[in-house]
C-alpha cells in the first residue's frame, strides 16, 4: 500500500485528489496538510511514502517544507511531488534542487497522477528527460549568473561523462547507446553518482548536473 499526504491549502483540491487516490486499491490518503509546517508536521507523523506538495501555501510554503522534510535523515525515504498550476513555475527547480523528486501540474490527466504517484513511491523521478532539460533551461535563462560549481572530485571520469548526459536530458537507454555500453552499465554509473554527490533521486542529480557546469544552457555560451 503506497500511503499518501496531500498539502495543499485549498480544500477543494485536497478533497479531489482524496477521492482519486483513496479509490485505488494500492493508495491510501494517510493525512492532509493545509500549509507547509502542518506537511512537515504530518510527514513526521504519518511517515508517507508519497508527499503531493502544493508550492503556494500559508504558514510555511512547499518550498521550506520540502527543504525541511529532505533535510530530516528520518524521513529519507520519503519522496515529494511538487504540485504547480504551471509547469515551469520558477520556484519548481529550487525544490527539485532541495530534494522534491518531480512535479505535476494540477490539471493533470487522474490516470497520469496516479501513474505518477506510483512511480515515484518505486524509486522514480518523475521528470521526462525533455521535461527536465526544458525546465532548466527556462531556470537558465531567468538567471543573472550561474552558480558557484559543486565539486565532483569523488566521480570518476565516466561518472562525470554519465552525469553530464543524464543532465542533458538522456534516459539510460539513450546513455548506453552513446557510449557503447549496456542499459545496465548506464544505469550502475547514474546510481553511483547519485550515491556520491547524495543525490536523492535522478531528478536531484540532473541539477546537480546543471549546477556543476556539466550543462551548459545556452546563457553559458
Amino acid at each position: 500500500m503506497i500511503k499518501v499526504l496531500l498539502a495543499d491549502d485549498q480544500a477543494l483540491v485536497r478533497a479531489g485528489f482524496r477521492a482519486l487516490l483513496d479509490a485505488q486499491s494500492d493508495i491510501e490518503v494517510v493525512a492532509e496538510a493545509a500549509d507547509g509546517a502542518e506537511a512537515v508536521r504530518q510527514a513526521t507523523r504519518t511517515r508517507p511514502d508519497v508527499v503531493l506538495m502544493d508550492i503556494r501555501m500559508p504558514v510555511l510554503d512547499g518550498l521550506e517544507a520540502t527543504r525541511q522534510i529532505a533535510a530530516d535523515p528520518a524521513l529519507s525515504d520519503v519522496r515529494i511531488v511538487i504540485l504547480t498550476t504551471f509547469d515551469l513555475d520558477e520556484y519548481v527547480f529550487e525544490a527539485l534542487r532541495v530534494g522534491a523528486s518531480g512535479f505535476l501540474v494540477k490539471d493533470t490527466e487522474p490516470v497520469d497522477l496516479l501513474r505518477g504517484v506510483r512511480a515515484v513511491a518505486a524509486g522514480d523521478a518523475l521528470l521526462s528527460p525533455g521535461v527536465t532539460r526544458r525546465l532548466i533551461e527556462e531556470f537558465a535563462s531567468r538567471s543573472r549568473a550561474p552558480l558557484a560549481p559543486m565539486s565532483l572530485d569523488t566521480l570518476t571520469d565516466r561518472e562525470r561523462e554519465v552525469m553530464a548526459l543524464v543532465g542533458a536530458g538522456l534516459s539510460n537507454e539513450d546513455i548506453a547507446a552513446k557510449l557503447y555500453v549496456s542499459p545496465a552499465t548506464a544505469k550502475t554509473h547514474v546510481s553511483r553518482a547519485m550515491i556520491k554527490l547524495s543525490a536523492r533521486d535522478r531528478a536531484q542529480l540532473v541539477v546537480f548536473a546543471y549546477e556543476a557546469g556539466l550543462v551548459r544552457p545556452g546563457w553559458l555560451g
